[in-house]
């Protein structure tokens, strides 16, 4: 078990937009790589990383940023508040459906404008995204996969007033169970 105080350092590193529909595009692993003075953790493909030894956060966030091959935007979390998700579930202990995937939006702060929630898009009736919760910089949801699901995704940036990035909570899982490892 790492040291408790281990994850009061750590950061999470979310870039919003890369790896996406073959925009933006790089290998996360190698960036992972190539940050070791920082020890970086890369999870998954979407430009998401644990990263146990920051040092300064405007010096890890310069030192990411001149390391990727086109201009990004980096939402960084701190660890403990991305454990709290895990520590308390914000779907509850209900399996979702097969076609259904969970998600969290990460907000670059706490949200200033903040709509009436559980709301669904485009409609109650047939949505592709709803949102059921959110807590601090964190939104939660579902959505179905369907082609129009991206740009349904892409509305939460106004109605929570900031440009944000979206994970599977599986992701979450991974980031969280990276976060408590000392491999």
């Amino acid at each position: 078990m790492p040291h408790p105080r281990r994850n009061v350092r750590q950061l999470v590193a979310f870039l919003r937009g890369a790896n996406v529909g073959g925009h933006r595009t790089f290998r996360p692993s190698v960036l992972a790589r190539e940050l070791r003075d920082y020890d970086v953790v890369n999870v998954g493909a979407a430009g998401t990383f644990v990263v146990r030894a920051p040092g300064s956060r405007a010096g890890f966030r310069d030192a990411l940023l001149r390391k990727l091959p086109f201009q990004a935007e980096v939402l960084l979390c701190d660890a403990r508040d991305v454990l709290r998700l895990e520590e308390k579930p914000p779907f509850g202990d209900a399996s979702a459906d097969a076609a259904v995937v969970r998600f969290v939006t990460v907000l670059p702060t706490t949200a200033r404008t903040r709509p009436a929630l559980p709301l669904a898009l485009p409609s109650e009736d047939e949505w592709l995204v709803r949102v059921v919760g959110s807590r601090g910089r964190f939104v939660f949801g579902e959505y179905r996969r369907h082609m129009k699901t991206i740009g349904y995704l892409g509305k939460l940036d106004a109605l929570f007033g900031g440009r944000a990035t979206t994970r599977n909570w599986n992701t979450i899982v991974a980031i969280c169970r990276a976060l408590r490892s000392d491999a």
